[in-house]
């Protein structure tokens, strides 16, 4: 049986391709979660799958032209799978918000982002943590990406501590959006960013 599980198991994550993610509760049809994790761990000791975090297991896609080796999935790919996998919405926050757009170029270690979900961290490898928050709905309720990371980008600033070359950057980012796609998200604004980003349409 334990066997047949395995070999389920082997079958879907093929099926799904290489650079996949899955987690036990992914294999619940083919068994329980001890027997699912058992088998995991047994793919995990073949090589056959990587573990990237508790519970969190990856089919790797393996570079083989330039000699990269196994191509890992972006923080933000491991946060959307589990956020999925738990029904949650999510968005990116803080220094890693400001990472998306351009006005810093430090990547976080620890990423965080907002979610409706449950609050928890993962850790990666590499020290790498996933860090969700939980949040108001209002703060998920963005129709526009670009306005929502652009809130949480300058409220992580701070309103006394905005120069000129996060301006310049944003402004760059906002020429490429039309003002009336955004119009909805002024509300959910602080005054001080609504300010901001009006500007730039002036």
């Amino acid at each position: 049986m334990k066997e047949n599980i395995g070999k389920q198991i082997v079958s879907r994550m093929k099926k799904c391709g290489r650079g996949s993610i899955f987690f036990p509760s992914s294999f619940t049809a083919y068994g329980d979660i001890k027997s699912v994790s058992k088998s995991l761990e047994r793919l995990t000791n073949d090589s056959f799958i990587i573990r990237l975090a508790n519970g969190i297991y990856l089919y790797p896609k393996i570079d083989k032209e330039l000699g990269l080796g196994v191509l890992y999935p972006s923080v933000e790919d491991v946060a959307l799978q589990v956020a999925k996998r738990d029904r949650a919405h999510i968005a990116p926050t803080g220094a890693y918000a400001m990472n998306l757009l351009g006005l810093s170029t430090q990547v976080p270690m620890n990423v965080v982002f907002l979610t409706d979900g449950s609050p928890r961290k993962i850790r990666l490898g590499n020290n790498r943590i996933i860090t969700f928050k939980h949040t108001v709905p209002k703060n998920l309720s963005f129709t526009n990406k670009t306005a929502q990371l652009s809130t949480f980008a300058l409220k992580e600033i701070g309103q006394s501590n905005v120069k000129e070359e996060h301006l310049k950057a944003l402004r760059q980012v906002f020429s490429t959006i039309n003002e009336k796609s955004i119009e909805a998200d002024y509300k959910l604004m602080p005054a001080w960013i609504r300010k901001i980003i009006k500007s730039f349409y002036e």
